[in-house]
């Protein structure tokens, strides 16, 4: 017999106790509190996305701990960063985002890397998540993914374009991003 599937009606069940937990694929993901590092290259993007997103009006940004929730399929993560553009607020509920936020922002962590890179790309593409970026914090780089009819991969070291529905809205200096390890 087939043991129940995780749901994240299931997760919102789980206990306060500092760690994130998600539900991919009927399966239960837990994941440690971020390390300093971490905290500061989401603080960092956030900045850096502020003035070309919030201040012109594209939409809202927000940061974990806020669930993501897929009712569809029960699925259900906490991404990084996630942006959720103007017209798609209606998805921007009291207990979370239920829907595919305009935009998905996961920085890798040695515990998170390999599901970031592999279940969580398939996740956020099946689930109809326009654009996925991954923060690659030991080559200090960001991959994005962007999902359409086909999937497009391109990769950032220097400077990275930032979109709205397709639209070029800025650029992000990612040498402010990534600054030296204090």
């Amino acid at each position: 017999m087939p043991l129940p599937s995780i749901t994240w009606q299931d997760v919102q069940q789980m206990p306060d106790d500092g760690n994130r937990y998600e539900a991919i694929e009927g399966d239960l993901y837990m994941t440690p509190a971020p390390s300093i590092r971490h905290h500061r290259l989401t603080r960092a993007l956030y900045e850096a996305l502020k003035p070309l997103l919030l201040a012109p009006g594209h939409g809202e940004l927000f940061w974990a701990p806020v669930g993501v929730e897929f009712p569809a399929t029960g699925e259900g993560v906490q991404p990084d960063l996630m942006f959720v553009s103007t017209e798609r607020r209606g998805i921007v509920e009291e207990a979370g985002i239920v829907g595919p936020p305009d935009l998905v922002v996961e920085i890798l962590s040695p515990s998170t890397a390999s599901r970031d890179r592999s279940i969580k790309l398939r996740l956020y593409e099946r689930q109809g998540v326009p654009e996925y970026w991954i923060v690659d914090p030991d080559e200090e780089v960001i991959h994005v993914w962007r999902f359409g009819d086909e999937a497009v991969h391109d990769r950032f070291k220097e400077s990275l374009p930032v979109r709205v529905a397709g639209e070029p809205v800025g650029t992000i200096d990612l040498g402010e991003v990534f600054p030296p390890e204090r």
